[in-house]
């Protein structure tokens, strides 16, 4: 190590704790005027536009040395030869982290979000599936990227249940809501089930379920045959559970993702190889059951979650980041997640906050 490198080094030291680079002041203000400068413009920045706008006295020649220490540990590149420097995902993950301010959420966005979604949906036919598509295409046009929604298929008061011979092994399971809404699954029959079960399951599940939702109608349907209460034999009682099943189980199955507002992210390009990336990411939307498990995973915390590039596999090649929130019901119980997906050229300041209260919002409305 040189002498010049020994007496830089300890501005770069790694805390232990918790596994990000602590910056002294200099060091920091500078990463931190190269990533604001990047995520506003997209373009690199160099030592002579920095030495510029600094908030301390700083030649170009002291910005630059500045700058190789912050290349040489991996937080900011060269993306030219001869351009200047943006961060890495390494650099914009420590920003985000610990350097990024978070206020709160802008006066305007705030208005247009609760206007939109109470005005509409404080009415008796409002479903939740309504309110949900609307979250997204709201989080869409605000953030200018895409909005994805991500629930469980709602059916929401049950009106009618049944049960459909389809041949001697399968039966149809048809869920009917009394917003019109219908849902189908196929569901194996229990051997040796004689023709008449179905009907009488048909007609049981009808005289519990109608008005309620369909939790609901899980919890006592299944408290009934738990403490034997239900007047059904064996074979029909086993054929009411698998059909319970067939609906709280196959977690993916019983997802509904929504994506609003690709063509948003065609708006801002700027070079060949930002088209290349928007291509990627695309075909990463298409990709429903890796996208439906990465939203999985952001429901089991608390608050906004943040994705940056190949922290994922899912946005390994098209460098994307994925800011969502979890969103409950009026039992207070996670059931959705919503947020946005763009380049990792977000301005995570503003859209952070935006999440946060979508999904606030959302709780207060499905409440």
């Amino acid at each position: 190590m040189s002498k010049r490198q020994e007496l830089r080094a300890p501005a770069l030291e790694l805390n232990q704790a918790n596994g990000l680079l602590e910056l002294n002041e200099r060091y920091r203000e500078i990463f931190r005027s190269i990533v604001e400068t990047y995520l506003e413009t997209g373009e690199p920045v160099g030592s002579r536009h920095l030495s510029r706008q600094l908030p301390m006295t700083l030649s170009p020649a002291s910005v630059r040395n500045v700058m190789s220490d912050l290349e040489s540990q991996g937080l900011i590149y060269a993306p030219h030869v001869s351009a200047g420097r943006i961060p890495t995902q390494t650099g914009l993950r420590l920003f985000v982290d610990g350097l990024l301010e978070v206020g709160s959420i802008e006066e305007t966005e705030r208005d247009q979000l609760e206007r939109q979604l109470l005005r509409d949906y404080h009415r008796e036919h409002a479903v939740t599936s309504e309110v949900l598509a609307e979250a997204g295409d709201l989080l869409s046009g605000l953030s200018r990227c895409a909005g994805v929604v991500l629930a469980e298929k709602q059916v929401s008061r049950l009106k009618h249940i049944e049960f459909v011979s389809l041949d001697s092994k399968r039966a149809l399971l048809v869920l009917a809501g009394d917003d019109g809404s219908v849902e189908n699954r196929v569901l194996n029959l229990p051997e040796g089930l004689p023709p008449q079960a179905l009907v009488e399951a048909t007609n049981y599940l009808n005289a519990k379920i109608r008005g309620v939702t369909l939790p609901e109608a899980r919890e006592k349907i299944e408290g009934e045959l738990k403490a034997r209460q239900a007047e059904l034999d064996a074979l029909t009682a086993k054929l009411v559970r698998s059909g319970l099943a067939q609906w709280s189980g196959g977690r993916e199955d019983n997802r509904s993702l929504i994506v609003r507002g690709q063509s948003r992210l065609l708006n801002d390009l700027r070079a060949v190889e930002d088209l290349e990336r928007i291509r990627l990411l695309f075909e990463d939307l298409e990709s429903q059951k890796a996208l439906i498990h990465l939203l999985d995973l952001a429901e089991k915390a608390e608050g906004v979650r943040i994705f940056i590039g190949s922290e994922n596999n899912l946005f390994s090649l098209s460098g994307s980041s994925l800011i969502v929130a979890p969103f409950q019901d009026h039992e207070r119980k996670i059931v959705g997640v919503l947020g946005v997906i763009g380049p990792t050229r977000l301005n995570y300041g503003r859209i952070i906050p935006m999440v946060d209260f979508t999904a606030k919002l959302v709780s207060r409305v499905l409440a």
